[in-house]
């Protein structure tokens, strides 16, 4: 899955965690160094970055695929740029998992089934379909990674968000969308319905990530470093869902 900004929440995301990061105790004020040095926490951190990672390897494969179906050539040299920005993010992650003296290959390879398990459930029939996962489906991962970047080391925190910046689909997809429900306004039942079930499978999805990763599923929960507690984590899929309401609004579909 992969990980958008939106037009709503590319400014709120990013200064909450910045000021989560202003305020930080415990963990969220050192940086790796210091982090690392509990192996727990390490193993966390190197599942967050392999599962990111293969999220952006995938993410430009799909938008290279995706580009088959543009109906035009604009809208091709468009989705090229984007999944190029998206292969230089896979690289950041490659390279900062290489550097802390990981394989990233090892570290990405726990996630390859779940990740590419939910794209085969949720392939695009169509152009359209297709913005509205990048949009929709793959933005829910992005606001789940930002709410753990702002509970990380200063150091991963400052990777993490880097590489969740937008490439420019979420404004792509929305002028696009909207055209075409403008067009035809029947086209917008069709798309909300596919948005719900993209909601359904990522989170779906999301939580099988997490549940099969000891390491990661410990510092959500507050046995790591400065983890969720189970209320926390209650308002932070509360909060995603509000996102995902004004990701639809923003497209001009119904919840």
């Amino acid at each position: 899955m992969r990980f958008m900004t939106t037009p709503d929440n590319t400014s709120d995301a990013p200064a909450e965690a910045s000021e989560a990061a202003a305020g930080a105790t415990g963990v969220a004020a050192q940086d790796w160094a210091q982090a690392s040095a509990d192996p727990q926490y390490r193993a966390a951190v190197v599942d967050l970055l392999g599962a990111l990672a293969y999220g952006e390897l995938a993410a430009f494969e799909r938008l290279a695929e995706d580009a088959k179906l543009a109906p035009t050539l604009a809208d091709k040299a468009e989705l090229a740029k984007m999944a190029s920005a998206e292969f230089h993010h896979y690289e950041k992650l490659r390279d900062r998992l290489t550097e802390i003296g990981e394989e990233p290959t090892q570290a990405m390879e726990p996630f390859v089934a779940a990740l590419d398990g939910f794209h085969k459930q949720t392939a695009p029939s169509d152009w359209l379909e297709g913005l509205v996962k990048a949009y929709v489906g793959d933005s829910i991962a992005s606001d789940f990674y930002r709410e753990v970047a702002a509970r990380l080391d200063m150091d991963s925190r400052e990777l993490v968000l880097a590489v969740l910046d937008d490439t420019g689909h979420a404004g792509f997809a929305v002028e696009k969308v909207r055209a075409a429900i403008d067009a035809d306004p029947r086209v917008g039942g069709r798309l909300a319905l596919w948005a719900r079930r993209l909601m359904g499978e990522a989170l779906s999805q999301s939580q099988r990530v997490v549940a099969d990763r000891d390491a990661l599923s410990t510092m959500l929960v507050g046995g790591v470093a400065d983890g969720f507690d189970l209320a926390e984590v209650g308002r932070m899929f509360s909060r995603i869902t509000e996102a995902h309401t004004k990701r639809m609004a923003a497209l001009g579909l119904a919840a």
